[in-house]
């Protein structure tokens, strides 16, 4: 593996998103000294949070998989995830309701997803869920270690036995065709397939590889953080605090001084300089190639992700059909990957997810009151509605948002409502995301692993690159795991402090599922 050469004594991390904060508590756990700058108020990047009349809503990520991943990067400066925040394992995992009326339950337990199914949709049924679940859990052990916690510095790497290993398993064929293998029902093989769309790509078109995010999300488990998501980002910006960090908020960076292929400075937007003897830049790659002066050059350009309509509501009233985290399938579903990835359309049929995080903390709205998280994925602003058009299409698309969830049994929704944000391509735009889209770089096979934006750059010894833009791509454990990586860029591998204060402790639930790779 490349590391940065010469001396990395003290590293600025641009950006306390969840990649910046897992970099910093890795380099403070192998003794570097860690300045962190930010140009928000507070930690989070793009797990942060809004405070509107008295509901605490979290503007970014709203499941959490792998905890044990953030646990690592505690772990590294002696603390603990679970002592810093209370883990609640959800269960169900999610709540599938269809537009024929059904509905199903997604348990991480195999055998209570077992029974679910059996229910749903009868015993063979059951069996190709008990085969599927096999194959999952052999296709993660077949990639973690080796395709995505790994630094790449050439494609040669992928020559390895586990590439074999995870051609066996049909890991290159297509994730439709192969989750088609062990299930016949139409619905159950959403259940396990709109995973992909996190990684930009139709079901029809993606790698059959990429169903290791099903295995995160229907396997390893889902949890909830008291507090909500961004407790998780707060979190860690306290523990890097007390091991030592120097933590910068509302700190832009407007420039980075250079001399002899390295970083020697990097210059806010004040005017303060801060000498450094390495940089980690978490932002979005546009602005990471800006600091930079350059963006390497690829073959083709990069394409990126669908985007997404998020409708916060702070409401009156819930609804009993709702879980913790509820999919609303439309009856349309090629078509719907059509107009996300292809057309551009916006959905005419869409399929929902609803996060309803009051069902486990209720002190996030005020008494009494409930929060509601819609999202609608949409088309990015590449191949759909511009961004400055979504200033037009906004209210009339939040009403028919609306509708559909009426019409999909939250009656009286919109008389419920008493505090809303809504989130559209324009405000992703207006962040700094490219395509309007905060799912970045999509991962086609020529968006993967070596192929992906590497998080070394070429022409700077002591600049790497960390978020979900670079290697290994987009979700919570990816992004976490990039600052892991990113961080062995400098020191080499994990770090590891000789005396700790607090061990890192795992649930028993994580002990039983997360000691597969």
């Amino acid at each position: 593996m490349r590391t940065v050469g010469g001396p990395t004594r003290h590293v600025v991390v641009v950006g306390a998103g969840l990649s910046g904060l897992t970099c910093a508590l890795h380099l403070l756990g192998a003794g570097r000294r860690v300045t962190v700058v930010e140009r928000d108020t507070g930690p989070g990047g793009r797990a942060g949070r809004v405070r509107l009349g008295g509901y605490e809503m979290d503007t970014g990520p709203t499941v959490l998989t792998m905890p044990h991943l953030a646990d690592e990067a505690f772990a590294a400066v002696g603390d603990s995830l679970h002592r810093r925040v209370p883990l609640a394992p959800l269960h169900p995992a999610y709540r599938a309701r269809f537009a024929d009326g059904t509905s199903l339950d997604v348990h991480t337990d195999g055998e209570a997803m077992e029974d679910e199914v059996r229910r749903f949709a009868g015993p063979a049924e059951a069996a190709g869920y008990r085969a599927l679940r096999t194959w999952l859990e052999r296709l993660y052990r077949a990639q973690m270690r080796r395709f995505i916690d790994t630094n790449f510095d050439s494609p040669f790497q992928l020559l390895h036995p586990d590439l074999a290993r995870l051609a066996a398993l049909g890991g290159f064929g297509r994730l439709d065709r192969r989750i088609g293998r062990f299930l016949s029902d139409e619905r159950l093989r959403r259940v396990f397939s709109f995973q992909s769309l996190y990684a930009g790509v139709a079901p029809a078109r993606a790698l059959a590889a990429y169903a290791v995010i099903a295995y995160m999300d229907t396997v390893a488990g889902v949890w909830f953080p008291r507090g909500g998501m961004h407790a998780l980002p707060r979190a860690m910006a306290d523990a890097a605090g007390d091991a030592g960090a120097d933590l910068r908020w509302s700190s832009e960076v407007a420039g980075l001084e250079r001399a002899s292929g390295r970083v020697r400075a990097v210059r806010l937007a004040t005017g303060e300089r801060i000498p450094c003897d390495a940089v980690v830049l978490t932002c979005e790659l546009p602005t990471a190639y800006r600091l930079l002066g350059r963006a390497p050059r690829r073959p083709v350009r990069l394409r990126h992700s669908p985007s997404a309509v998020v409708l916060h509501a702070g409401t009156d009233r819930t609804w009993p059909g709702l879980a913790h985290h509820t999919l609303s399938f439309g009856a349309a579903w090629e078509r719907t990957f059509e107009e996300l990835t292809r057309t551009g359309s916006l959905m005419t049929d869409p399929s929902l997810l609803i996060t309803r995080p009051t069902a486990h903390d209720p002190a996030l709205a005020p008494p009494g009151r409930h929060l509601h998280y819609v999202l609608a994925p949409c088309p990015n602003t590449a191949i759909g509605p511009s961004a400055p058009a979504w200033r037009q299409l906004a209210p009339e698309y939040r009403d028919s948002l609306a509708a559909v969830l009426e019409r999909r049994g939250l009656e009286g929704f919109r008389d419920s409502v008493q505090e809303e944000l809504l989130v559209t391509p324009w405000d992703w735009t207006s962040q700094g995301h490219s395509a309007g889209s905060p799912f970045s770089v999509s991962h086609t096979f020529a968006q993967t692993g070596p192929f992906r934006p590497r998080n070394l750059v070429r022409g700077l010894d002591n600049v790497v690159l960390a978020g979900c833009g670079t290697t290994p791509g987009v979700g919570v454990p990816t992004v976490i795991v990039s600052g892991k990586l990113a961080a062995a860029r400098i020191t080499g591998g994990p770090g590891r402090r000789t005396a700790t204060r607090h061990r890192a402790t795992r649930t028993p639930a994580e002990e039983g599922r997360h000691d597969l790779s």
